[in-house]
């Protein structure tokens, strides 16, 4: 970028839904505040090239429509920063920033509330999967070392240089004969045997980085069976109300705790737990009917107008101890298994719930594992802690076997109204200490590749947790997660995807060896591995 070119234009992606975009615009509009303190500091100005819209009452792009109309007005040879102060749908500006030739920049602040952080790491995975180049940079107030020294950076060269230091590729990391070997072993036997990869209408919430091409999924063994939300809703209407109390009862029996109300546009009622237990006993026969063995259901777009949120129903999924359910004929249906479930339809994450599952079954674990929302982080510290310790967080998918008690120490809340406006419930609670796994499977250059490392899910005090909960979203299941070998920088300039992907181990040597073993699997199905942060070579 030239010196001399002193004008960046902006743009903003935001949500489909008009109440998520009128609730986050203020926060919005005082983060573009700042960025345009810190641009005049630098000495150039920032044109938003889109305005305020006085009926929708926010100034984000919110259709794809829309955003082609936006590009079509701007020249293309032009810096642009894409601001995220929200969750947003990508596709919104993709086909602008496609054929966009001039510097782009993906900007969003730091802040748990506004989730600008998780929109902004979407974009960067579709930015990734489509071939376009980026930069990327993050920051609370705007007005720190690390965000202006990379600004600058980014208006003087149109790229931003992050430190990579913590990336190792798998070939650099000594495997023992027996890990590699295992690895590879349990991924030959997957792609001899296949898969059935169950995906209930893809493209969730714009989530382009979300959808694997067939003939690159098809490569690991994997295959999908396209299936119809329209037909689960339909399923469910053929579960038997005595059918879905035994579901309930199930749960309440284990412990697991329900915070109902009468108001069912504000509060869950059991009207709606009771139809989320219809929808989990659909859920299982369709997979059973097409023999799948990982699923996904949508939900945001499509069945969001016709029932209750999926949530409830992908923690018990994904976790082996689960109410049984039974066949119309009365057979037991995945008896004493989880059905792996990956949220929003998200096929690189169900790439790695299956893997994952039946490798630590293998290895004698248990296999339960969930994606998580990457929300933001903070550096903590007390007697025990001096770590960065990041907020994952997601509406769904999240086992009870990850969690504090089990199902004890579950209960489930209202969604919130402006994202489910029918209502349902999630399986809310704080997960577990332990020793853990991490990963995201992302397509890049029309390939999968795979970050792993090695983490710790944290125990904090109570008041830090409810402080963090109240500043995120206190509905969801949370997760205080330390990543080793990893700063809060290096992870965000690399991660593809707003997903991240756990899975605990006994301690913390297994850790590291199952670590090994699952990237040599992976490597084996025809992905390439990165190792990411503390990762150390086996004996040989």
């Amino acid at each position: 970028m030239s010196g001399t070119q002193k004008q960046v234009l902006l743009v903003a992606s935001g949500d489909l839904r008009l109440a998520a975009n009128q609730i986050c615009w203020p926060e919005q509009e005082k983060a573009e505040a700042l960025l345009g303190v810190a641009m005049k500091k630098l000495g150039f100005t920032v044109k938003r090239v889109h305005p305020y819209d006085p009926v929708k009452k926010h100034g984000f792009i919110d259709s794809q429509k829309m955003g082609m109309n936006v590009f079509r007005d701007i020249d293309p040879s032009q810096p642009i920063i894409v601001f995220e102060t929200l969750w947003q749908y990508t596709h919104h500006v993709l086909a602008g920033l496609f054929t966009h030739t001039g510097p782009i920049l993906t900007l969003a602040n730091w802040s748990g509330t506004a989730p600008g952080l998780v929109g902004m790491l979407n974009i960067n995975g579709s930015l990734t999967k489509a071939g376009i180049n980026y930069s990327t940079l993050w920051s609370e107030n705007f007005d720190d070392d690390f965000f202006e020294n990379s600004l600058k950076q980014w208006l003087l060269t149109g790229t931003i240089t992050h430190d990579a230091s913590h990336v190792k590729d798998f070939k650099a990391i000594k495997l023992s004969y027996d890990e590699e070997s295992t690895g590879r072993a349990f991924a030959t036997n997957l792609k001899k045997n296949k898969a059935i990869m169950g995906v209930f209408d893809e493209g969730c919430m714009g989530m382009y980085n979300a959808i694997v091409p067939d003939e690159i999924l098809h490569l690991t063994g994997i295959f999908k069976e396209r299936l119809s939300q329209s037909a689960l809703y339909a399923a469910m209407h053929k579960v038997t109300g005595t059918e879905a109390r035994q579901v309930l009862d199930w749960l309440l029996d284990k412990g697991m705790s329900f915070n109902w109300g009468t108001d069912g546009a504000t509060e869950l009622t059991e009207a709606q737990t009771l139809e989320q237990c219809k929808m989990y006993i659909a859920a299982v026969r369709m997979a059973d009917e097409f023999g799948c063995d990982t699923i996904g259901i949508q939900y945001q777009q499509g069945l969001k107008d016709l029932t209750v949120a999926s949530d409830l129903v992908e923690g018990l999924l994904n976790n082996q101890d689960r109410p049984p359910v039974f066949s119309e004929t009365g057979k037991e249906l995945y008896k004493g298994q989880a059905l792996p479930h990956f949220n929003e339809v998200d096929e690189c994450a169900g790439i790695d719930a299956l893997v994952t599952y039946h490798l630590w079954n293998q290895l004698g674990m248990p296999g339960e594992n969930t994606l998580h929302d990457l929300r933001y982080g903070e550096h903590y510290q007390d007697e025990h802690i001096n770590s960065f310790v990041w907020v994952f967080l997601i509406s769904g998918a999240v086992p009870a076997a990850h969690l504090t008690g089990g199902y004890k120490g579950a209960s489930s809340d209202r969604q919130p109204a402006m994202y489910f406006h029918l209502g349902g419930g999630s399986l809310k609670g704080i997960s577990k200490p332990g020793h853990l796994v991490w990963s995201r499977i992302y397509v890049m250059n029309n390939k999968l590749y795979c970050d792993i490392g090695v983490g710790e899910s944290v125990q904090l005090p109570e008041a830090e947790t409810q402080r963090r909960w109240q500043a995120t979203t206190p509905q969801w299941p949370i997760m205080h997660a330390v990543l080793k070998g990893v700063s809060r920088d290096q992870m965000m300039a690399r991660h593809k995807a707003n997903h991240v992907h756990v899975v605990y181990t006994t301690d913390e040597s297994m850790a590291q060896k199952a670590c090994r073993i699952k990237a040599a699997a992976l490597a084996e199905l025809g992905i390439e591995v990165n190792f990411c942060g503390d990762v150390a070579s086996s004996a040989a």
